[in-house]
């Protein structure tokens, strides 16, 4: 990078070097990360376009540049991302938020009584289980997850949003849910097939958990073993919601019925995808 580089001569050069990698939004992520750096917010940037960056910033700077325009995702050079307007704590432990599971958050708190049993399957960062507890205050809540490395990065994230004492977090296979009746099993499971996988983003196929994200059975197997569990770890009425992959909702429609679940739901996202799908159980078994 050249001798004397201000702020906004590196932005440019950064926005052009992520363009030309195939990096889909090249300038906000230069802003982002200089930012980062920086220790300032966007607006803080754009008042400080004439400053002359030092030495030991730019050397913080150009291997974050490097790995970004290797594709690694910019949630992990940030090492957080924004999820139901919280910031949560994110390592290439566990999978990154979307915006799109949001909308699973607010399926589940459509669904949520004053007061009740969580469980969420596959917590991973605690996103969902933690957004919901904030949201849910009454409620206990379980996050379980395979990854011992995922469950500390959701601990951290638990303390940091003080709700700790609320949601309890357990090691385990989603194969074998905790022996308890909950009023709402939540999960955003691994849904990927395998024929799908050399199509994913680099971000997402070379750097984000394989165990989140591959499933077998053509990407249904998890909402097969949720399914067939939710009978009898849901008490009377309660549901069994989960996010589902492009073109996947009738499918997990038909495994819930099939498992003896019923009033059938399909909620979309906000680009018309079908996106959560929901199950009660009318009765115990």
């Amino acid at each position: 990078m050249g001798e004397i580089w201000i702020l906004l001569k590196l932005l440019r050069w950064m926005t052009n070097y992520f363009a030309e990698k195939g990096i889909d939004n090249p300038r906000l992520d230069a802003e982002l990360l200089l930012a980062h750096v920086l220790q300032l917010d966007r607006v803080g940037l754009y008042l400080n376009y004439d400053r002359p960056l030092v030495t030991e910033e730019l050397d913080i700077i150009r291997p974050l540049v490097k790995r970004r325009g290797q594709r690694e995702p910019l949630q992990y050079l940030l090492g957080s991302t924004e999820f139901w307007s919280l910031e949560f704590i994110v390592t290439p432990d566990v999978l990154i938020p979307r915006a799109d599971t949001e909308i699973l958050v607010e399926e589940t708190l459509g669904r949520a009584e004053s007061e009740g049993q969580l469980l969420d399957v596959g917590t991973g960062s605690g996103a969902i289980v933690i957004s919901l507890a904030r949201e849910l205050p009454n409620w206990q809540m379980v996050g379980l997850d395979i990854s011992a490395e995922a469950l500390a990065i959701a601990r951290k994230n638990l303390e940091k949003h003080q709700v700790a004492d609320q949601v309890k977090l357990l090691q385990g296979d989603l194969a074998e849910l905790p022996v308890q009746q909950y009023d709402l099993i939540v999960s955003n499971p691994p849904y990927i097939a395998e024929k799908e996988w050399d199509e994913l983003m680099p971000e997402v196929r070379c750097f984000e958990p394989q165990l989140a994200l591959l499933a077998e059975n053509n990407g249904l197997d998890c909402y097969q073993k949720l399914a067939d569990q939710a009978i009898s770890r849901l008490k009377s009425k309660g549901w069994l919601l989960v996010e589902v992959g492009y073109q996947q909702a009738e499918a997990v429609k038909k495994i819930f019925v099939a498992s003896g679940l019923a009033n059938l739901s399909v909620r979309e996202d906000y680009s018309g995808q079908p996106r959560v799908v929901g199950g009660q159980l009318l009765k115990q078994k």
